[in-house]
């Protein structure tokens, strides 16, 4: 009884070091993020890469599919299915930062036209998808680490928030190309 314990509070201390080192891991990430946008000027002024950002429209709409998928999965109780799409969707998403981060380096910032119908729409999308993006990134690594430590309890409860979160911010990111696109004419 006595080793109980200790196991237990072993095993608690382990989730919050993986815990603070997922949200610290994130932390710098939204950082460098809001560093490369904002602040550092792009690299080249160019049509270099020019495709990049219909590629992020595409891994976003991909991702927002895997998870759609594995939704649909784990509610007809499949879990390797579920969890193959979960894997799916977080793959998408990696190639999205990826991808996103080599065309803000590339490119810098793109602005919607002032001009531009639906500016009122936009801005508003787009600082929702921003602000939701940064929360949504720790909880999908925290939510994937409960799941692949087999915390399933703790995986599910998460979840619950996680998915939504996700599934908005991989939709909005492609509607706000569509809309850009659209508006750059």
């Amino acid at each position: 009884m006595t080793t109980a314990a200790p196991q237990a509070n072993a095993w608690t201390e382990d989730i919050r070091s993986a815990i603070a080192a997922i949200l610290a891991i994130s932390a710098v990430a939204s950082l460098f993020l809001l560093w490369l946008i904002y602040i550092h000027p792009a690299a080249a002024a160019s049509s270099r890469f020019a495709f990049l950002p219909a590629l992020n429209a595409l891994l976003n709409g991909l991702s927002a599919t895997a998870l759609l998928i594995g939704y649909t999965f784990i509610k007809a109780k499949c879990i390797r299915a579920h969890r193959a799409a979960m894997i799916t969707a977080f793959g998408f998403s990696t190639l999205f930062l990826l991808s996103y981060i080599l065309h803000h380096a590339l490119h810098g910032d793109v602005r919607y036209p002032a001009h531009a119908a639906l500016r009122g729409v936009y801005l508003p999308l787009l600082a929702s998808h921003i602000i939701l993006a940064v929360v949504a990134l720790p909880l999908v690594l925290v939510t994937f680490f409960f799941s692949l430590t087999g915390r399933i309890p703790q995986h599910r409860k998460l979840a619950r928030w996680t998915f939504p979160l996700w599934l908005y911010v991989s939709v909005t990111g492609f509607i706000t190309w569509v809309m850009l696109r659209l508006a750059q004419g």
